[in-house]
This record gives structure tokens, C-alpha cells and sequence, in this order.
């Protein structure tokens, strides 16, 4: 039976209209945060639009695209807020991953072939280490662990091979502060590249750039974002350097959605405020921690008893709310597990968990086995991720965890 219609002779029907309306609204409208733009397709005016865009894009260009994988308004916003904020006045562009390791990874796979050799600081982020140890040494890339808190006497190990040298400054779990600036002239005057892993600093308290570093890798997720709910990372990078970059990103397909982006470009409105909230709070626990007899020492960088102190202070601008610390005397496997369980398990704001950055507290005793190349000598070693919670609630709940702790110990 045919249906009546009820349409002009030149009115689409309803399919087609209801695939059409509302897409032709051009009015302007100022807002106070970037528009999250959700996008898979981009469209274009011409196919002579379209060819240039994608000669554009092929070559890196700022702001071009063809497709939501290479960019959006929000995803670009984002990136150009990285590039100004961590570069620091060096002219610099960034790129999106999905997270802070698939950062790690992708710099790397931008910058090593098999046949290469790469020089690594012994406190690096476990993770990254298992990438080097695993896709990389399958690859036939040569990693090789130096002191974290050395200086430029790392050229001695320097190869005719070597490509990149990869620094974490604090060391993961145990803070060591390594002399940047020496090792950057170094390997510049060698054509090596540097990378940092400036998740301790950025973006408030560290500018790598003004170091003398060729990569910058980011866990946006972190103090970026500042609210425990996104994951993403990024690599900011040189803008000579930014080519091969570039065409290792669009290879891999590595992108991130609208949404996110909108969440670390909000989060970084705040990031100033914040982290010297995390600062001075985390100094004050930290200060505190100091006089238990239970600690055998604290490691942080602002603290004057950290043996790389002013190697901290000529290079930082401050300290975040992430260090550790070392617990007195040597316990065997079993006591020490359960007086850890005792000091970390059923505080009241402090949760027990892997990431840090947000606005909460948190507490991981250090897992080092397999981590570092040099073992570890010294006692249990606690992290503590110090949020914006009032510093004198957190001192009240890490007392009650000695107090547990010491009831089990005797």
C-alpha cells in the first residue's frame, strides 16, 4: 500500500532530514572553555580542499587535517597549550597518545632502529623498562642502565651507536636528582638525542626545555589532568625534531578522543594552584616523617638532607606532592609484610594505589625487584602521593599507621 505524503515536490523526506537538521549553525559564540568537539569524519568545501589537506597533514602542519585521528579544535587546543607551556618559550609541538607509557613508547620508536644503542637512568619507570627489555631488545635495540643521580661521566659509556639517552628526573620510587643540563651538552655536542620523563615537575615546577632537552614525555594524567578520572599522554618535542616524531604517530594511528582532551585542557586551568597546594602540604608531611623515629630517612628533593639538594634547586621551581621514605632497620620477608600491611591498609584518606597526581592522597610500598639494575640496599621504601587534603588530617592518619605498624612489629 503506498503511503500518503504530505511533503513539497523539492522537501527531502524525513530519513534524509532528520540526517541534516541543526547542521548549519555558523553564528560564532564565545564561551569560557574550548568546545569538545566528537569527531570521526572531516569535511571539506572541494576535492582540491581535500588534496591540499592531506599534503598538509603528511608533513606535520600545524592545525591540518583529514580526519579526527590526526586532529580536532579540542585535540589541537590541547596540543598547542602543551607546546607553550612545557616548551617554555623553545619553539616545540606536541602530540597526543591514549597514555603516559604509550608517550614513552612512541618517542622511543621514533628515534631508534635496530642496530641502536640507548643509555637509560637506572630509576626509570618500571614500565619502561619492561618495554626496553622486551619490543625494544626484540627489535635489536641495546638498552644500558646508568646511576640515576649521575652527571655528565655517563659519556663515558657512549657508544658509535648510541641515539638516546632517556632521563627520569626525580627517579621513580627513589628521587635521585640527575645533573640534566651536563648530560643534555654532552649528547648534544654527540647528536644524541634526550628524552626526560618530566611527570614529577611538569607543568608547573619543571621547564626541561630550558635544560638543554630534545623530548619532553608526559603522563597527562597526572597533575595535567589532576583529577584521577582521564588517561592520557604526550610527547612535546623540538619543532626541528617534530618530523620524524610525527610520521611515527600517524604510523602507529595513536589518537585521543574529544572528550579527553577537553578534561586535561580543564584540568590544566588549575595546575598552578594545585600543585603548590601539593607542595607546601607534601613538604609539611614530609618535614614531619623526618622527626619519627620509624623512618630511617625521607627522600625528597626540597628537603636539605636530599644528597642531590642543590642540584633540586638550581634546576626546579618547586616539588610536587609525590616522594617516599625509607623505613628503619632491616625486616625480614614475613614481619615486613605484614607491618607494611599494617602501616598502608585501613587509613582513612590515604588509599592504596599505583597512580598519583589527583587531588587524593595515596600510599604504595615500593616494589623494587627487577626494576633497577643496581639492587636497592636500603630498607622498606614507602611512596606517598600527598593530595590536597589539610596536611595535618594526613599527618594524623599516617601516625595511626606507625601505631598499627609498631603493634605488629613489637
Amino acid at each position: 500500500m503506498t503511503q500518503p505524503t504530505f511533503l513539497r515536490d523539492d522537501e527531502p523526506a524525513l530519513p534524509t532530514r532528520l540526517i541534516d537538521a541543526g547542521r548549519r549553525v555558523d553564528t560564532r559564540i564565545a564561551t569560557v572553555n574550548t568546545p569538545v568537539s566528537r569527531a570521526s569524519s572531516v569535511l571539506f568545501d572541494s576535492l582540491a580542499q581535500t588534496e591540499a589537506a592531506g599534503k598538509a597533514v603528511a608533513v606535520g602542519e600545524r592545525h591540518a587535517t583529514t580526519y579526527a585521528t590526526v586532529g580536532t579544535q579540542t585535540t589541537f587546543a590541547l596540543m598547542d597549550a602543551l607546546a607553550e607551556i612545557e616548551g617554555g618559550g623553545v619553539p616545540c609541538r606536541a602530540a597526543l597518545m591514549p597514555s603516559g607509557l604509550a608517550a614513552i613508547t612512541t618517542a622511543l620508536l621514533a628515534f631508534l632502529s635496530p642496530g641502536d644503542h640507548m643509555l637509560v637512568s637506572d630509576s626509570v619507570y618500571g614500565p619502561m623498562r619492561v618495554f626496553c627489555e622486551g619490543m625494544l631488545a626484540r627489535l635489536g635495540v641495546t638498552a644500558e642502565y646508568f646511576d640515576p643521580a649521575a652527571g655528565d661521566e655517563i659519556a663515558a659509556l657512549v657508544r658509535p651507536t648510541t641515539r638516546v639517552i632517556y632521563l627520569e628526573s626525580p627517579g621513580s620510587y627513589t628521587f635521585e636528582i640527575q645533573d640534566v643540563p651536563a648530560i643534555c651538552a654532552m649528547a648534544r655536542a654527540r647528536g644524541i638525542v634526550t628524552m626526560i620523563d618530566n611527570a614529577w615537575g611538569s607543568p608547573v615546577f619543571a621547564r626541561p626545555f630550558d635544560w638543554g632537552v630534545d623530548v619532553s614525555i608526559l603522563p597527562l594524567t597526572k597533575y595535567w589532568s589532576g583529577h584521577a578520572d582521564v588517561l592520557m599522554g604526550a610527547v612535546v618535542i623540538r619543532e626541528a625534531l617534530w618530523p620524524k616524531l610525527w610520521g611515527t604517530v600517524r604510523q602507529l594511528g595513536l589518537c585521543v578522543g574529544g572528550d579527553d582532551a577537553f578534561l586535561i585542557l580543564r584540568g590544566l586551568r588549575t595546575a598552578d594552584v594545585r600543585m603548590r597546594r601539593h607542595e607546601a602540604s607534601a613538604s609539611t608531611v614530609a618535614r614531619w616523617l623526618e622527626s619519627r623515629s620509624e623512618v630511617a630517612r625521607v627522600l625528597h628533593p626540597a628537603l636539605p638532607s636530599h644528597p642531590q639538594h642543590e642540584r633540586w634547586r638550581r634546576d626546579f621551581r618547586g616539588s610536587s606532592g609525590l616522594f617516599a621514605f625509607e623505613l628503619r632497620g632491616p625486616m625480614d620477608d614475613g614481619p615486613q609484610r605484614a607491618a607494611l600491611a599494617a602501616l598502608c591498609e585501613g587509613r582513612r584518606h590515604f588509599h592504596i594505589g599505583y597512580s598519583w597526581g589527583g587531588f587524593e592522597s595515596l600510599i604504595m610500598p615500593a616494589r623494587l625487584t627487577g626494576l633497577r639494575r643496581t639492587p636497592w640496599q636500603g630498607g622498606a621504601l614507602i611512596r606517598l602521593h600527598i593530595g590536597l587534603e589539610d596536611p595535618r588530617d594526613l599527618i594524623t592518619d599516617l601516625e595511626a599507621g606507625f601505631d598499627a605498624m609498631l603493634a605488629v612489629t613489637g
